[in-house]
Parts: structure tokens; sequence; C-alpha cells
């Protein structure tokens, strides 16, 4: 792999960037992706997890959508691994920001706070009557989790058949356009519309890729490393501390 880390150190130095993760990058803390081998998907389920997870499931099946959500969806122990703390020490520097399709907080627990979160937060909860904001802690009470108010309280996460976020979705462009390369880690790149941003901005920037196993856009990558995204990332910082740091 050091090639490639000397490669992509080269690359990296002196640009501004843009890094696009997805459930890849939290698997080094132990949290499970979804389309690998023992992911999510790999899971024996009366009903798919699209089912399990979409909007008109949550509306209908309330009580079977949380007890999954609380099964599968909340890992309370996870904590950063190298590619969340290189990624939050670099944006003290060149990162414009971080795109995220995770929603388990484990960027901000690092210490990043440029982040663009796709998909949400499942550490944000909402009263769907009130708006009142929970913590994570009230979700994870036994039953429906219900407002002061009486209302029902739902995650903070875009649900299968659900729009993403406007907010992260303008926050996520408006780096992609400024920078110079792109990094993407952790991602098969098949989620739509969100792997959208990463095809649009192989029109008119760098692309590098750090994946375990193929996508759909590495042959439009400038660089493909085929490792796992904290290992890659620890390494080309070494490389670039080196070198007075990724300035």
């Amino acid at each position: 792999m050091s090639g490639h880390i000397e490669e992509l150190a080269a690359l990296l130095h002196g640009k501004k960037l843009a890094f696009f993760g997805g459930a890849g990058v939290s698997t080094e803390s132990g949290i499970p992706d979804f389309r690998s081998q023992d992911g999510l998907y790999s899971k024996q389920t009366e009903l798919p997890p699209e089912t399990l997870l979409s909007h008109s499931f949550f509306m209908a099946h309330t009580d079977q959508f949380y007890d999954y959500h609380r099964r599968n969806m909340l890992h309370t122990s996870a904590q950063p691994n190298p590619a969340h703390t290189v990624l939050a020490k670099w944006e003290q520097s060149r990162l414009l920001g971080v795109i995220t399709q995770n929603i388990d907080n484990l960027h901000q627990k690092a210490g990043s706070t440029r982040v663009a979160e796709l998909h949400g937060n499942v550490y944000r909860n909402y009263c769907m009557d009130c708006s009142k904001q929970y913590p994570l802690a009230k979700v994870l009470e036994e039953g429906l989790p219900l407002c002061d108010c009486g209302g029902l309280i739902r995650p903070d996460v875009v649900l299968y058949e659900e729009s993403l976020p406007t907010a992260a979705w303008q926050l996520a462009l408006e780096w992609l356009l400024q920078a110079d390369v792109l990094l993407v880690g952790g991602t098969s790149l098949t989620v739509y519309p969100a792997a959208g941003l990463v095809r649009d901005f192989c029109k008119r920037g760098t692309l590098v890729i750090i994946n375990q196993s193929p996508t759909p856009m590495d042959n439009q990558a400038t660089l493909v490393v085929r490792e796992q995204v904290g290992v890659t990332l620890a390494a080309v910082d070494a490389v670039l501390e080196e070198r007075g740091g990724i300035m």
C-alpha cells in the first residue's frame, strides 16, 4: 500500500479537499456496514431492511420499526476511529467539510464541525407534533417514545421514501464547488441521489476512492485504494506531517 499512500499524499498536498463517506468509514469503529458479506442486509429478517426502515412502515408499524431501529441502528458504545480523527484534524487546514451518509455522529465525536449529514443523525430526535427535540436516551427507553405533548417522537434520519434534507444537500454542493479533490471513502456509490454528487464532481475535479470493494465510479477516479479508510488516512496524514502538514 505504500506506493498508493505516497501518491495520495501528493494528490492532497496543497489542495482544497472535500470528503464523501459511507458506512465503511465506521466499520473500523465496530459498526456494521450494509452491503458487505457481514453487513446489515445479510441478516435474515422477515422483511427486507428497505421495508423496515421505510417511511410507510414507520407510520403503519411503529412498534416494529422501533424494535428494529434499536437493535440494528443504534451503536452508543462506538468511538471514532483514525478516519474520523484525521478528518477532524484536516478541518483545521484544507478540508472544506465532510459529506456523510452515516447517521452515527462519530465525525462530530471526533471533533469535526463542518459535517453535511445527508441521511440525518440518530442522536437527534423530535416530536412529530410540536417539534420538541429529544436526546437519544429518550428513544432507548422501552415502548414508543412519546413527547410531553403526547406526540410521537421519531429519529431525525432519512427513511426510505423520504427526501434528503435540503440544508445538508446545499452545504455539500457548496463544498464540492470549491474543492480541487474529492476524497471518497467507505461507500459503494450505489445509493442515489447521494452518489450523484460524486458523479457530478468527476466532471470538474480530481476523484480519489478508498474502498475495499469495487464501485461503479472506479474508472473515473484518478486513484483507487483497496484498503480500510482509517488505515489509509492515518498513513497519508503521517506522510503529510513529514512534509510539513496538509497545507
